[in-house]
């Protein structure tokens, strides 16, 4: 403990360090409390070390939880919407990318299966399509391949 005290700036922005990695390698920054903690620390380890702010527990203890709270009442907002954001575009993988032949017709009213990679999929169309046609799959969702003539 003495080690602690002894280089206590040192030791404040270690923890800093430590607190921010854990927040964004572990935790994948889905919590801001660590990402706040970890910035106050390496801050006050910072004043201390350039002699800005005497280096012992009370203050440190004191610049720690202030700065915590001032940090979170300004980024707050900003991190939770940057967090909010969602990218909407369909995501495109080889899989998609894969076309066949229709061994039935594809109406809405008769069910077309399709075996691939060990799956039995569910094929549709936004039009019907008559056996034999040669089709690629346009989007998929959960169990359902959509497909469309190839051109």
């Amino acid at each position: 403990m003495t080690y602690l005290t002894e280089n206590l700036p040192q030791a404040l922005i270690i923890f800093g360090l430590l607190a921010l990695s854990i927040e964004v390698i572990i935790l994948g920054f889905s919590t801001f409390v660590l990402f706040f903690l970890g910035l106050s620390l390496i801050a006050s380890g910072s004043f201390m070390y350039f002699g800005l702010v005497e280096p012992n527990l009370l203050n440190a203890a004191w610049i720690n939880g202030l700065l915590t709270a001032v940090l979170a009442l300004l980024l707050w907002k900003p991190l939770k919407a940057m967090q909010a954001q969602q990218d909407t575009k369909p995501v495109e993988s080889d899989f998609a990318e894969i076309s066949f032949t229709l061994e039935q017709d594809l109406t809405e009213s008769n069910q077309v299966h399709y075996q691939y990679s060990g799956i039995q999929w569910q094929i549709k169309s936004k039009s019907d399509l008559p056996k034999g046609t040669h089709v690629k799959v346009v989007e998929k969702s959960v169990g359902i391949l959509w497909v469309a003539p190839v051109e």
